[in-house]
């Protein structure tokens, strides 16, 4: 086949036609004209291929057609537009109609084939990598997201415990990492001013640079270091980045020490760090070779080499420092290993020298006197060590080696196996492990806390000790400010408590979202296992973007999702905080009311050796203008010995339903409501119902109110609210319903059901019929109050996030929420999430200009933004074949939605073989013939040939 050398013709291009990417050719440059004579001596010959011949529709259509075989016609005739519409769609959503190289193609134009469209959709990509960041905790946040985008999301409940705080110099700010962001607190009013933002894993280090002079403490520099391999130092007053310098490897630690030695020489050009890394480089996969390693890096540089390696440790250890700077070291299993710095903070060619500590349990945190050679350590035991005189062989220097030769040889109480330290004592008062030790700026003190909750303050000279008792979590921290008067404690909750000094009274608290609480999104235990994912431990008030969470200690804390900030915390079962108590209580559900005024909680009480157990419905209500809620009424068994599974409100009245695995529902309503009074808040029982003493399972009222949905395990039933009368019943699922939404005030109804099979189904109340499903499993549902909109979060299958092809698409998240517009089973978004296991996403309509998506995921980190926004898209980012398939089975495309398809062939072969014997018609066939889904409709022959045959009389014998 000869090539084309026309020099006219351009090569082919990757673009997109519809949904298909496919070779393009530019076209043709055009030539100059040639002259008549060349044109005429050219023959005139048809064209290769001859465009189709004009269709024209037909004025008899059989739509007008009366008889009866024409109407049976178009029936059929809808039936076969139907299926074949249902199939191209899926066709087209499966990829079934693509090779291998059409996959090939489309990669590539995704990747590298359309330069424009990577321009348009840059702020799609964007958002896909920042936007659930904050549930992404190693996931890469990009430093240049557009403004729009960043103005459509809103983004907190990170967590304050990765990396200890750090005060301005003028005690004004207090410096917080957050995720891959720090967070600039005042500490004043406890609200954030600022954030750098740069780093594209999370901030494991923050150093303020200390001034030197009062006249310095204006100034507010600082180096932090990240999980990304980025060492960053900001001026955090603009904010702004002044200089990166990269490590290449991960920064698990990181100390500057002449920043504490010599504040007023320090010069950035010649700074010294040591740091702790992870580097993997060199180790073989399955191998046990050291991968922590302590590392001396010169900042001066843009790149850093690998630097002097000082210790490899089985993993990254966190660095202290003196806070003279003279010192550091790493606590490694019952070992403390300290080095001494050189003389200048670590010149290039200076050899730091070592020393170790050892002890007979775990250490597990330790410190430095400000002043003396004294190191502080705790264990794992709750047992504090103090040695005293440590380094003065190893590590005096110069004039220091005279003064210590007298007592090289003398007795050393306490210290063991020959350590270089003149004395060792033991305090014990802790009952768990030490995680907090601090001496006081005079060193005349020393801090320490753990697992109680309690910080206990130690008087070093006389071991006497005084308390802050009750604070309510471990504590991980204790940072001392520039000013003597303040200080803050880190706790295990996500909380950061500012105390006046030396009263120690909380005077302000930085409030994260707490923890999850101790089960979570599972049930209960004593729950089988097809009732996953009915507890509801996140419930959120629309109008106001008030998140209530059930965490531990009992507790419901009321969270602003737009301010990033704790309001208030409900003590739904009174509790002090212990070390080592065995949960007693278990919060499984909370719910609000539409308004956001009125909470329901439930409460389980788990029997000791099976014996006792108790089951609490609570009602709260709360102030018009106040998010504080006390308790208004109390059940107790709601349900006698049976758990409650689910809790919705009325959306206009005082009336709430919660439902029972022990097979009936319960309406309940407020006595204001009732008596049209305001002064009766309490709330009683309405009416109760059952169904064929199913476990009721979930439970929703439609839009306007007027009907309630209640699972009843795998059939949904409706009723009437206020007169308690069965409506109807929708067809029946194969596993039990966890999740009943009603979509809006429309007439669609979503279900959705996990184990053994999920299933996620949209039924039509009005036609009582199944409009649509797919085979996903659910975490959460939610829908838009005033539109035809909802969204679900959905698990996304493991073999098909690990499938090679789709790596790169979820590079480790495992959910998906969707986002659907009335019955159209088409989603008309998607976007891939982190931890969506134990998520929850709901609207917020506060604005009723703007329609907002919340989504809050497994470790309570969240994002809020516009599900209409074109900056916040993601249209179709990853297909639909990995969303809707079944993991265990493994159908795919048409059979994963619907199921196999009845084997018709071996009907009519059994039809033409009795053709042939005597033939009795069959009784009335026309009244079953059209019976059950029209997606299981037989063929049209079958069709026509059912009905003739019932009209037509046959013998009873065969004919000769």
């Amino acid at each position: 086949m000869p090539i084309n050398k026309d020099p006219s013709t351009p090569p082919p291009v990757i673009g997109k036609i519809g949904p298909y990417t496919v070779f393009m050719t530019p076209p043709a440059t055009p030539k100059p004209p040639e002259s008549p004579a060349a044109v005429s001596q050219k023959p005139n010959l048809p064209p290769p291929v001859l465009p189709p011949p004009q269709q024209f529709k037909s004025v008899a259509s059989s739509e007008q057609d009366g008889s009866v075989l024409g109407f049976f016609k178009n029936a059929a005739t809808k039936v076969q537009n139907a299926h074949s519409s249902v199939d191209d769609h899926l066709v087209r959503w499966f990829g079934l109609n693509q090779s291998k190289y059409q996959w090939a193609l489309d990669e590539y134009y995704e990747g590298k084939g359309s330069k424009n469209r990577k321009k348009q959709e840059e702020g799609f990509r964007a958002f896909k990598r920042t936007k659930f960041c904050a549930s992404a905790s190693f996931y890469p946040e990009p430093p240049s997201a557009s403004p729009s985008t960043l103005a459509a999301m809103i983004r907190g409940g990170r967590s304050h415990l990765t990396s200890p705080p750090s005060f301005s110099n003028d005690a004004k700010k207090l410096l917080v990492c957050t995720g891959n962001t720090v967070s600039v607190f005042s500490a004043a009013t406890g609200l954030q001013i600022t954030s750098l933002e740069g780093h594209t894993a999370p901030v494991t280090t923050l150093l303020v640079v200390p001034a030197s002079t009062a006249a310095q403490k204006i100034l507010s520099y600082c180096w932090t270091a990240s999980l990304d391999g980025m060492i960053r130092y900001w001026d955090f007053s603009g904010p702004e980045l002044l200089k990166t310098v990269d490590a290449k490897v991960p920064i698990y630690s990181m100390v500057i020490p002449s920043l504490l030695s010599e504040p007023q020489q320090v010069d950035s050009s010649k700074l010294v760090a040591y740091v702790s890394v992870e580097d993997a480089s060199l180790v073989k996969e399955g191998s046990k070779e050291l991968r922590g390693h302590i590392r001396r890096f010169d900042l001066a540089k843009e790149r850093l080499s690998r630097g002097d390696t000082l210790k490899e440790t089985e993993e990254p250890k966190s660095i202290v420092i003196s806070p003279s700077g003279e010192f550091f070291g790493i606590r490694h299993k019952c070992k403390i290993h300290v080095w001494g710095v050189p003389s200048g903070g670590g010149s290039r060619n200076a050899v730091a020298k070592k020393m170790t500590l050892h002890h007979t349990k775990v250490i597990n945190a330790f410190a430095f006197h400000p002043t003396e050679r004294i190191i502080a350590a705790g264990d794992v035991t709750g047992r504090v060590l103090i040695w005293r005189g440590f380094g003065n062989r190893k590590l005096a220097l110069g004039s220091q080696k005279k003064s210590v030769r007298s007592v090289v040889d003398l007795d050393n109480p306490g210290v063991r196996d020959g350590d270089d330290a003149e004395s060792c004592t033991t305090w014990h008062w802790h009952s768990a492990e030490v995680n907090v030790l601090n001496f006081s700026s005079d060193g005349a003190y020393l801090y320490s806390g753990g697992r109680e909750g309690v910080l206990v303050v130690w008087q070093l000279d006389t071991g006497k000790k005084k308390f802050l008792p009750r604070i309510g979590s471990p504590l991980l921290y204790f940072i001392w400010s520039p000013e003597p008067t303040l200080s803050s404690v880190v706790c295990a909750d996500n909380q950061i408590h500012l105390l006046k000094m030396p009263s120690m009274e909380i005077s302000r608290t930085i409030s994260g979202i707490k923890v999850l609480c101790v089960f979570g999104f599972q049930p209960p235990p004593s729950l089988p296992k097809m009732y996953e994912g009915l507890s509801s431990t996140v419930a959120f008030d629309r109008s106001s973007g008030i998140a209530a969470l059930c965490t531990e200690n009992y507790c419901v804390q009321l969270y602003n999702l737009l301010n990033d900030r704790g309001i208030s915390e409900v003590q739904v079962c009174e509790r002090n905080h212990q070390p080592g108590d065995e949960i007693t209580v278990v919060v499984t559900a909370v719910a609000l009311s539409l308004d956001g005024s009125v909470m329901s909680t439930t409460e389980v009480k788990l029997p000791e050796d099976g014996i006792g157990g108790l089951v609490s419905l609570k009602f709260w209500e709360s102030e018009p203008d106040n998010k504080t809620f006390t308790l208004s009424t109390i059940v107790y068994e709601p349900h006698k010995d049976a758990g409650v599974s689910a809790i919705a409100f009325h959306p206009t009245r005082s009336m709430a339903v919660s439902t029972s695995f022990g097979g009936d529902f319960k309406i309940w309503v407020c006595n204001s409501d009732k008596s049209q009074t305001d002064k009766d808040s309490s709330w009683i029982c309405h009416a109760v119902g059952s169904y064929k003493k199913k476990p009721m399972t979930a439970a929703a009222f439609s839009g306007d109110g007027t009907v309630l949905a209640v699972a009843a395990e795998n059939v949904i039933t409706l009723w009437n609210p206020d007169k308690n009368i069965l409506l109807s019943v929708l067809g029946a699922t194969l596993t039990p319903i966890t999740k009943l939404c009603f979509v809006g005030k429309s007439e669609f109804l979503v279900a959705a059901s996990n184990f053994p099979k999920p299933e996620l189904s949209v039924w039509n109340t009005s036609k009582l019929s199944l409009s649509w499903s797919y085979e996903l499993r659910i975490e959460a549902v939610t829908s838009a109050v005033d539109s035809s909109t909802f969204a679900v979060l959905a698990l996304v299958p493991k073999s098909f996030r690990k499938s090679k092809s789709k790596k790169n698409i979820f590079r480790g998240r495992d959910g998906a929420i969707l986002l659907f517009n009335g019955s159209d089973p088409k989603p008309v978004s998607i976007w891939t999430v982190m931890k969506a296991q134990g998520g929850s996403i709901s609207f917020l309509e506060g604005d009723k200009s703007q329609l907002r998506l919340a989504y809050v995921n497994g470790s309570h980190e969240y994002v809020v933004f516009d599900p209409n926004s074109d900056d916040t898209h993601e249209r179709s980012a990853i297909g639909y074949e990995g969303l809707v398939g079944d993991e265990e089975t493994g159908d795919f495309g048409y059979t994963s939605l619907y199921g196999q398809l009845p084997d018709y062939d071996k009907k009519r072969k059994d039809d033409a073989e009795s053709l042939a014997t005597p033939f009795v018609s069959s009784e009335r066939p026309w009244e079953t013939i059209f019976s059950g889904s029209t997606l299981n409709f037989p063929p049209l022959q079958k069709l026509c040939g059912e009905f003739f045959e019932s009209l037509m009389e046959k013998s009873n014998s065969v004919v000769e």
